[in-house]
């Protein structure tokens, strides 16, 4: 088993694709998982000219650069969200409109559904994203909230995605759900109920990222055997949990890269992850997609750590054991 170890451009969208291939080429990376945004893949160009995938595709080969996945995290998080400001500052101008939340809600629909359409033009099989959620703010739960307002979001998320998930079922691609906090599914609990809302269907899935649960206290191996034949796509990232008496797991209103926070993003292999335990348990259900390293160190030079995260990853990945132990001894 040869996992390609690929680079999420989602952190890098700020450079032109052409300069993000090549940085990511002399790192050292088998290929990029690209981003939605910025000029790195344009969901509604890649839909209307028949050209576009074509000419991403020849980029990325200049680099000897692979794709196996794109990933729609601003819009999708539009799709279930209640829009507030907030989301103007991540939506393209032809999502955001004239910014009426209803309206923002059903074109984001549209533009995931075009995703799906997209990847099957780009030939790969695995889109990424957030869903968005309408009930996260309710998390801590006072006032009270009344198990109908939960199953409301549930439902809500069921009525919109279950269209999207129709065409990305005609076009045979999946849909990979980033289990996060904001997220109608961020931890194992709400990932089981988000699949049966949506009835378990096999376009829907996971992107699994360790550092959104290690800091809520969700171990990420356990993860993994609780939905071993949901896992899409898999994400190399860090965090690390300092708390020190001061600060708490909900952040504190403190921006990421504040070091007076309780948690925070690391390069891989400078957190408190167990990569060498997701390893095996990747390799125990049969995973062999890419490991894509999403970098994010609010505190390090990301050319830095895009590079050492390329190597790192190399050097944990393994493939299992395909001989019995003992079988030297089998008659």
């Amino acid at each position: 088993m040869t996992r390609p170890v690929t680079l999420f451009t989602g952190q890098w969208a700020d450079l032109p694709l052409e300069d993000m291939a090549r940085k990511a080429s002399e790192f050292g990376y088998q290929g990029l998982e690209l981003a939605c945004w910025g000029d790195h893949f344009e969901v509604d160009k890649a839909v209307e000219d028949d050209n576009y995938c074509a000419e991403k595709r020849e980029l990325l080969d200049r680099y000897d650069l692979q794709c196996h996945a794109i990933s729609t995290h601003l819009v999708g998080q539009a799709v279930c969200d209640t829009i507030d400001e907030r989301h103007k500052a991540i939506l393209p101008d032809y999502i955001w409109g004239d910014g009426d939340p209803a309206g923002v809600n059903a074109r984001a629909a549209e533009d995931v559904k075009n995703a799906a359409r997209a990847a099957q033009k780009m030939g790969i099989e695995v889109v990424n994203g957030f869903v968005g959620s309408s009930i996260w703010h309710l998390l801590y739960s006072f006032p009270p909230v009344p198990e109908s307002m939960i199953e409301a979001g549930f439902a809500q998320f069921a009525e919109r995605w279950n269209p999207i998930l129709d065409v990305f079922g005609e076009c045979g691609v999946r849909f990979a759900l980033e289990v996060h906090p904001t997220e109608i599914a961020f931890d194992i609990y709400t990932a089981e109920r988000a699949l049966q809302a949506i009835d378990r269907r096999e376009e829907f899935g996971f992107n699994f990222d360790p550092s959104h649960l290690i800091w809520q206290g969700v171990d990420s191996v356990e993860f993994i055997r609780a939905f071993p034949d949901r896992i899409y796509h898999a994400h190399i990232k860090d965090a690390s949990v300092t708390l020190n008496g001061k600060s708490g797991i909900l952040g504190s209103h403190l921006n990421f890269g504040d070091p007076r926070r309780g948690w925070d993003f690391r390069s891989p292999g400078r957190g408190s992850v167990n990569f060498e335990e997701i390893i095996r348990a990747l390799n125990d259900i049969g995973y062999s997609g890419p490991l894509s390293v999403e970098w994010e160190d609010a505190r390090m030079d990301r050319e830095h750590g895009a590079k050492e995260a390329c190597e790192f990853v190399k050097k944990i990945d393994f493939a299992p054991n395909n001989v019995a132990f003992d079988a030297a001894f089998a008659d």
